[in-house]
């Protein structure tokens, strides 16, 4: 088996490579791809609106919810005594602590 290539007294003109063209395709992609997300981020359409404090109609999140027609209700509460998780119990660590 034989390499072949300059060593063997070919010139780089006579080279036989091929693939430059998805190599190029594949940047192209790349650009307009990164280009159209720079658009899409940083575009005039895309700016913030920023308020104040004193504008802000409502103080809470419930009075929000309130406000749009929720339903408002607190979570039920959870049973005073609940059952030991199934498996082995933690390990105790060495040191519990330090010293106050």
């Amino acid at each position: 088996m034989q390499a072949h290539g300059i060593a063997d007294g070919g010139s780089v003109k006579h080279r036989n490579r091929h693939g430059g063209t998805p190599l190029l395709v594949a940047a192209v992609v790349a650009i307009l791809g990164v280009l159209g997300m720079l658009i899409v981020d940083h575009g005039p359409w895309n700016k913030p609106n920023v308020q104040s404090a004193a504008s802000a109609n409502y103080s809470t999140t419930g009075e929000a919810a309130r406000a749009a027609g929720a339903k408002v209700i607190p979570t039920e509460p959870k049973a005073p005594i609940e059952p030991d998780p199934p498996g082995p119990k933690p390990a105790h660590p060495a040191n519990p602590g330090t010293p106050r």
